[in-house]
């Protein structure tokens, strides 16, 4: 038998033995692998000891992940960090001056703290410690603190404001718990009682107080539900108002629109109707300005031939009273000279018989008396009234009035003539009442012409 299993040995190729070979060196370095990794869950912390650590601590933790030991020199323990439920049963007299027995029945949930600062003092009280131990201790922690906590408050204030009660509780215990390493997560009083029925008595109030505070409740829901249904209806009357309304503008909208519509329309038109009799009066204008130039043109060719016409008739005129004018002047010219040569034969008689200016003057002097005596009579004197005492002087006085005109007439008129008609008169006079002759022949005339 041994032979043949030499035999066997014999005929193994050297690449079967290497391959075996290697083969059980990875089991072993899985195996040592296994025995060196360790893998923590995230629900417990690692506490691995045996090798100081650069804090001076002689362990280090790890929650979750994975890390290496050195076997037989470092120890691997854990600790869950998992809630753990305990059981309170607390009996105290409640404060507040009433000294009344209470039992309080309820519920924590603790767990190891995870808190870098906290963790130690758990691992230092709790490593390799069972977890009844834990609960015990974390239970007499908060039954100490439920205790302190109920000697403070009234029975009326454990059972009407449990979370006040709950919230000191944890207030009260929060320091221990830090030095145990121990967080709470929660408390929950299940109930609170005592002997004497008061609490019962009080949460029967409670109880009447809840209920009323429940109709209350009740009927102010149904009356904020009537207001709410209310404001919903005059909400939905409200929102159909605005419809309308809204409504009512988008018709007076459009309707305004399709004025404005029109109006612009006829606006166009009448601007159009407009432009046209523009237009047409512009065209009747332009015709009307054409038939009065040619109107004007006639009227300058009519104008301009009896222009010639009458310029004609004008110059025959002109050469008619130019002819006339010239007879008129030549007899006017003889006239003149005929005049001229009598009053110089005149003036030559003068000189040579001086009385003969006497006669002259005596032939005038009839002529010149009436002309003289008509000046007086143009005098208008108005309506003159006459006021005579009785004796006849004021109507005399009037009449020597027209005398003494005519007086000054006559010394007017022998100023410019140079004659003195009172000589004249007295020589006339004289030659009057000379006797008949010859020698007096001139005289005797003049006295028969006068």
């Amino acid at each position: 038998m041994n032979l043949s299993m030499l035999a066997a040995t014999d005929n193994l190729s050297p690449g079967i033995i290497i391959g075996g070979g290697l083969l059980f060196a990875m089991a072993v370095l899985a195996v040592a692998i296994s025995k060196w990794l360790v893998v923590g869950n995230p629900s417990e912390m690692l506490i691995i000891s045996g090798k100081r650590q650069k804090d001076g601590l002689g362990y280090r933790t790890l929650i979750g992940g994975r890390t290496f030991v050195i076997p037989l020199l470092e120890k691997v323990s854990r600790v869950s960090l998992r809630n753990m439920q305990v059981q309170l049963e607390v009996s105290a007299q409640a404060g507040g001056g009433t000294m009344m027995p209470v039992a309080i029945n309820g519920v924590a949930n603790v767990k190891v703290s995870s808190d870098p600062g906290e963790r130690a003092n758990a691992i230092e009280r709790f490593l390799d410690q069972p977890s009844l131990e834990l609960q015990r201790v974390a239970r007499e922690t908060l039954e100490g603190g439920v205790r302190a906590v109920i000697g403070k408050m009234t029975p009326e204030e454990i059972v009407e404001d449990r979370d006040k009660f709950v919230e000191t509780v944890m207030h009260e215990v929060n320091d221990d718990f830090s030095k145990l390493g121990l967080l709470i997560d929660s408390v929950n009083i299940q109930n609170v009682k005592d002997d004497q029925q008061y609490l019962e008595s009080i949460a029967r109030k409670a109880s009447a107080e809840v209920r009323s505070m429940a109709r209350k409740a009740e009927a102010s829901r149904a009356s904020e539900a009537d207001i709410k249904e209310a404001e919903a209806s005059a909400a939905a009357r409200t929102a159909k108002a605005i419809r309308d309304a809204e409504a009512k503008t988008a018709e007076a909208a459009s309707r305004q629109k399709a004025e404005e519509a029109r109006l612009h329309a006829d606006k166009a038109i009448a601007e159009a109707n407009n432009e046209l009799r523009i237009r047409k009066a512009e065209l009747a204008k332009n015709a009307a300005i054409k038939e009065t130039e040619q109107q004007e043109a006639v009227a300058k060719s009519e104008e301009a031939r009896l222009h010639a016409t009458d310029v004609q008739a004008a110059l025959a005129n002109r050469d008619v009273a130019l002819a006339k004018a010239e007879g008129d002047a030549a007899s006017v010219l003889e006239e003149g000279k005929a005049r001229a040569a009598a009053i110089e034969c005149i003036g030559e008689a003068i000189q040579k018989h001086p009385d003969a200016l006497r006669v002259m003057l005596i032939e005038l002097m009839p002529s010149v008396v009436s002309e003289v005596a008509k000046s007086v009579n143009n005098i208008a004197l108005g309506q003159v009234t006459v006021i005579d005492s009785g004796n006849g002087n004021g109507i005399a006085g009037a009449a020597l009035g027209r005398a003494k005109a005519m007086s000054e007439t006559l010394a007017t008129l022998e100023t410019i003539l140079g004659v003195d008609f009172r000589d004249l008169t007295k020589t006339i006079a004289t030659g009057m009442t000379k006797p008949k002759g010859r020698d007096h022949a001139p005289d005797a005339t003049l006295a028969s012409r006068s």
